[in-house]
């Protein structure tokens, strides 16, 4: 955050905000050789991952405004870097990684606002679950084929005005 012109560390909004990211295999590697870098050009980063050419944090406002350019130079329709976000969350959604994981990857303090986010990549999910369960269910009827059948012919021939005992 800047104030008065200087990058100023702020706490986060809530206690879930502040939380370790789980990267992947690939990522760590890049980061790794990254930091490689800024040490053997003796960078004094003072702890930053990404910095200017004189070691000290990059301002926020430089990132958006390069990201703005990047984009738009390659010919994409218009994002916003907070949409890398949203769009992180849906593909893990949509990798089937459970809404209490997403809550955590995003340091939603409330599984409620994560699930109001991303409502829209739910009724996909939705429909694939329906799907795994009618697979189950059918898998399970073919490997108790008789038994199933059985049953199924006992209850068709009680009279639908009582109910079972």
């Amino acid at each position: 955050m800047h104030v008065n012109g200087q990058l100023r560390v702020v706490p986060p909004k809530s206690e879930a905000s502040q939380h370790t990211i789980a990267l992947d295999t690939e990522t760590i590697r890049l980061l790794r050789r990254h930091q490689q870098r800024q040490h053997l050009s003796r960078l004094d980063s003072a702890g930053w991952v990404f910095t200017r050419t004189d070691g000290q944090p990059i301002r926020p406002d430089y990132l958006t405004y390069r990201f703005r350019y990047l984009v738009t130079a390659s010919g994409l329709p218009p994002v916003r870097l907070h949409d890398l976000r949203h769009g992180a969350a849906s593909t893990a959604l949509a990798a089937h990684v459970d809404l209490r994981t997403v809550q955590g990857q995003l340091g939603h303090a409330s599984i409620v606002l994560t699930s109001d986010t991303y409502t829209s990549v739910l009724p996909e999910l939705h429909h694939e679950a329906a799907e795994a369960t009618a697979r189950l269910v059918l898998t399970t009827a073919r490997k108790t084929g008789h038994r199933l059948r059985k049953r199924t012919l006992q209850l068709q021939r009680r009279p639908m005005n009582r109910p079972p005992c």
